[in-house]
């Protein structure tokens, strides 16, 4: 199949798997690298992301790979499985990219994944995407969210430069899902049990003493809970939207097929129904 003249196909970097390390019980990470990485940089967002593309229904895909070209010549079932994941690491010089999974058993698809893959192996991955940073101007940072936020968080505090003044929560399971971070901020881990995903979080961040000054915030986590967060930032709070990046990440009941296909819609009906005027979508 020859690839048609007047379009530039959609080129994913392929990556070869470096190394993997388990973090907690149940985070795995895994570093990848090699000459397909060659074009790829990740060093202008802190919550950086990429969409990691596993192969569906047995198929064969021609190269060069282009996911519009799949899209359009090979039936639904067939075509790559897509699950997201933010940049833990870059390693410019070394040219590694490390993303960090949340592991639980055989549910799912990349975190078996993840547990299961061995140096050598290759991956796919479109990218990278991204939109914040915390911004040096602020007066102060927030920063809030559960297992899926908590590689860009990291990575948040450990650009942000010694003495800033910052407030971080991070929920996870217990404390044997504590990491550790290379920043001087000081995070609050908050060990959910057996309470609902997100309630403990939505607990610290309302009843946290917002110092004077303009904050940057970032908010990510599930669905449900960064809706509560969401009215209390923005709504209560009264923060500009420029100044908080929020959204869900995943949503209880839901893969990341079913969750991504409606994110957009729903993000923007909750800005409608909180703000009380035209939908648009959160960052």
């Amino acid at each position: 199949m020859a690839e048609r003249p007047g379009r530039k196909p959609r080129t994913p970097h392929t990556a070869e798997v470096v190394r993997t390390e388990r973090l907690t019980p149940h985070m795995q990470r895994v570093v990848l690298g090699g000459a397909g990485l060659a074009a790829f940089s990740a060093d202008t967002c802190t919550d950086h992301y990429v969409k990691l593309l596993f192969p569906s229904g047995g198929a064969t895909y021609p190269e060069p790979f282009d996911m519009e070209r799949i899209r359009e010549e090979f039936p639904r079932e067939q075509w790559p499985v897509t699950r997201t994941y933010t940049v833990r690491h870059w390693d410019a010089q070394q040219r590694e990219l490390s993303l960090d999974f949340v592991i639980h058993g055989d549910e799912g698809l990349a975190g078996p994944w993840a547990r299961d893959v061995r140096p050598g192996e290759l991956i796919r991955f479109m990218g990278p995407g991204g939109a914040y940073s915390p911004d040096p101007a602020a007066d102060w940072h927030l920063l809030a969210g559960d297992e899926s936020a908590l590689p860009a968080i990291a990575r948040s505090l450990e650009a942000l430069p010694a003495g800033t003044r910052a407030f971080a929560f991070v929920e996870v399971a217990g404390p044997e899902e504590e990491q550790k971070i290379d920043s001087d901020v000081e995070v609050r881990w908050l060990h959910r049990g057996d309470r609902p995903a997100g309630e403990a979080l939505i607990e610290v961040v309302r009843g946290l003493d917002f110092p004077e000054g303009r904050v940057h915030a970032f908010v990510h986590g599930e669905a449900g809970s960064v809706k509560e967060l969401r009215k209390l930032l923005r709504v209560e709070r009264e923060i500009a939207r420029e100044d908080l990046s929020i959204s869900g990440y995943w949503r209880l009941g839901h893969n990341e097929d079913g969750w991504q296909s409606s994110k957009r819609e729903w993000n923007a009906r909750i800005e409608a129904e909180q703000e009380g005027g035209a939908p648009a979508s959160a960052a």
